[in-house]
């Protein structure tokens, strides 16, 4: 699964990208410093994985992933070519959901492209490129659908949700403002609309602004604009967060208790953009390894054993499974068993986050 950070040029962008993947991307203060898209493979933080790795002392301790993609800075005018605007928008319709970096801090020393600091500005600078790129896209198919229609009447049902989309982008909404039914979903999904993809924001503060950032005007202003969009908003220090990545152990641990942080704003941001892409994990644990493995939300037994083997999927019998919650509470799966907390589940299971599951399949 795929993250697009997207934002205007020096809002803080690879800089987060940098803290999250340690990637070393190039930052500097000038527009499109970051042309080709810099990726970086980030862990899923999941203190289970460690608890379970106490309990089973693995070879090896295996996270679950996410890609994140730095993508080119945007511009007014990339959806007709402006600045880098083709490749970006290229570059975010390969990616299953987005994280726009909105600059709230001012600093002199940074120069903003539209020369002043307004947050929902730059917001809409973006997400009205993303529109007049699904604009045309949806134009071009209500065309073909229309031609299609005199030799076949099923193309209506096509028309009508095609225009209904229509006239939500012309009043500078994003398609993912409306509510679809799976139906619908389905019928659009080849028109690969950036606006239907999942967005999460991240307000960009200064470190003064940090402590009280929940009552920031400028954090408010994003958090009312992704009401609209019913998105969620995670400030942070990006700054201080690049500072926090280059610390390991006890000195980022000392560090996050000196900011009175719980835990960094980038875990935050990870575990956030997992949930946003409707993702979840279920759990393996043995000597070999104990590794969290990434399914979709609402996949039953047979579809996740493929995640780790097709051979399982197909020849699977049953699921013998325990709560995580459970077998760390009684120490061991020697106790869950005893205790008869380990249920055997078959092929219509719905597997749930934090499952602890061993396979049972036919070779």
């Amino acid at each position: 699964m795929k993250m697009g950070i997207v934002g205007l040029p020096n809002v803080g962008k690879s800089t987060m990208f940098n803290a999250i993947t340690k990637a070393g991307a190039e930052c500097a203060n000038y527009p499109f410093c970051t042309i080709e898209p810099n990726v970086g493979i980030v862990a899923v933080p999941d203190e289970r994985l460690q608890k379970l790795a106490e309990l089973y002392h693995p070879q090896k301790v295996t996270p679950a992933v996410i890609e994140f993609v730095d993508i080119a800075g945007l511009v007014k005018g990339a959806s007709k070519g402006e600045g880098l605007g083709n490749k970006f928008l290229s570059h975010i319709r390969e990616v299953d959901s987005i994280i726009e970096v909105v600059r709230c801090f001012e600093d002199t020393n940074i120069v903003h492209v539209d020369g002043s600091i307004s947050p929902v500005r730059d917001i809409e600078t973006i997400n009205l490129e993303l529109i007049f790129a699904d604009l045309e896209t949806i134009e071009k198919r209500l065309d073909n659908a229309k031609k299609k229609l005199k030799a076949d009447k099923k193309y209506q049902e096509e028309i009508d949700l095609l225009e209904k989309v229509k006239a939500t982008l012309e009043q500078g909404k994003s398609a993912r403002t409306l509510t679809f039914s799976e139906e619908e979903k389905q019928m659009l999904k080849e028109s690969f609309l950036l606006t239907m993809k999942p967005i999460l924001y991240i307000a960009n503060v200064s470190e003064e602004q940090l402590a009280n950032s929940q009552n920031d005007a400028k954090v408010k202003e994003v958090v009312e604009y992704a009401k609209t969009e019913k998105a969620q908003v995670i400030p942070l220090c990006v700054k201080i967060e690049e500072e926090l990545a280059s610390l390991e152990g006890e000195e980022q641990k000392e560090m996050l208790e000196a900011l009175g942080l719980q835990e960094s704003g980038l875990d935050k941001v990870i575990k956030a953009s997992y949930d946003l892409l409707g993702l979840m994990s279920f759990l393996t644990a043995g000597e070999p390894e104990v590794r969290a493995w990434t399914i979709q939300k609402g996949t039953k037994a047979p579809q996740a054993a493929g995640k780790i083997h097709s051979d399982i999927e197909r020849g699977f019998i049953r699921a013998e499974i325990v709560s995580y919650n459970d077998l760390i509470r009684e120490g061991s799966m020697n106790n869950v068993k005893e205790k008869g907390l380990v249920r055997l589940e078959g092929k219509e299971y719905i597997m749930q986050d934090g499952d602890v599951v061993l396979f049972r399949f036919n070779v």
